[in-house]
């Protein structure tokens, strides 16, 4: 799997603009072919602040999102940052959930 994030700061004027266009690309995304989950989020103590988040199952399904028209979107918003955005492709091996909290605490819930 591959976990994708862009966090982005967008001038306050933009913010409403950048959720709507976020959020309708996020609810196409959600039902094509090898996407997990698609998410919108806003930083609220920031205000300015959106994570567009994305789960892919492989790299191929990842690599058509970013050529699709859906993405040109994404694109689109991350043009209204401020400044520059942080993107991150993380390719997902060893993921794990509670066990490590249980490991961790040497205690099962």
């Amino acid at each position: 799997m591959i976990h994708s994030t862009v966090k982005m700061k967008i001038p306050r004027q933009k913010v409403r603009e950048a959720l709507e266009i976020l959020t309708l690309v996020a609810e196409r995304t959600r039902v094509q072919p090898g996407c997990v989950s698609c998410r919108v989020y806003l930083d609220t103590q920031e205000g300015q602040l959106i994570l567009f988040e994305e789960m892919w199952r492989t790299q191929h399904e990842l690599d058509s999102h970013l050529r699709s028209e859906q993405y040109r979107n994404v694109l689109l918003v991350i043009e209204m940052a401020d400044e520059k955005p942080e993107i991150i492709f993380n390719p997902l091996s060893d993921a794990t959930g509670m066990e490590t909290i249980e490991k961790a605490r040497g205690t099962q819930f």
